[in-house]
């Protein structure tokens, strides 16, 4: 007889509902403290108008975003191990670790750019806060995004999910890497946003329906 075998680790679910709650808190808790934030690509007299008055918000959001990245993180070692662990024997779990590894740093990084702008001594400097602000957010933007979408293919094609929710992943991946397209047209910065939030909702769903557990045929019971 098999005996079926739970993968040990931490909950993939849990794990994105967490990154989420803090990442999307932690944003809405700065706007309603400073406001928008002003475009990367708008008029720096506005960028640095909100740097310099808003450095409270600032330094909230960009903790957040570092703590969401964490989460992340372990998220990503948590399913690629578990789709492993499973048997999924193709490139599907080093696509997700690569493509997790990725989204978890880049969000980590924009976390300690967005602290590094919320600093007096930096938020006095024209040219370094442009600077920033702008890498800020092509590391948390298109680049975050991008690798989240790496990430959900690695996921979706592992041959574990229900058919409905692997082709949902397949589609939201996609769009994830047709972001990449804001960094030669700025027009369609609006499905940066929107990709992000399919995204990281699809990781939430994906992490509570892969399977748990396995048979193991040498275990005799």
């Amino acid at each position: 007889m098999t005996e079926s075998r739970r993968h040990d680790g931490p909950s993939p679910a849990l794990l994105a509902g967490l990154s989420i709650a803090l990442l999307f808190g932690g944003l809405g808790v700065g706007v309603a403290i400073g406001g928008i934030m002003p475009l990367p690509y708008g008029s720096t007299t506005a960028i640095q108008h909100y740097v310099l008055t808003q450095s409270l918000a600032l330094h909230i959001m960009a903790v957040a975003v570092f703590g969401s990245s964490v989460l992340l993180a372990i998220y990503t070692a948590t399913v690629s191990s578990r789709l492993r662990w499973l048997g999924v024997s193709g490139a599907g779990p080093t696509v997700a670790l690569v493509g997790g590894t990725l989204a978890a740093g880049g969000l980590a990084l924009t976390g300690l750019l967005g602290w590094m702008l919320s600093r007096p001594e930096i938020a006095g400097e024209t040219s370094l806060v442009r600077a920033l602000y702008l890498l800020t957010f092509l590391i948390g933007g298109p680049g975050h995004v991008v690798a989240l979408g790496i990430l959900i293919a690695g996921v979706a094609t592992g041959g574990l999910l229900p058919r409905a929710t692997a082709w949902t992943g397949i589609v939201i991946a996609t769009l994830c890497e047709v972001t990449m397209l804001v960094l030669a047209w700025t027009a369609v910065g609006p499905i940066l946003p929107v990709a992000r939030a399919a995204a990281l909702a699809w990781l939430w769903v994906a992490g509570g329906q892969l399977p748990t557990r396995r048979d193991d045929p040498a275990a005799q019971v």
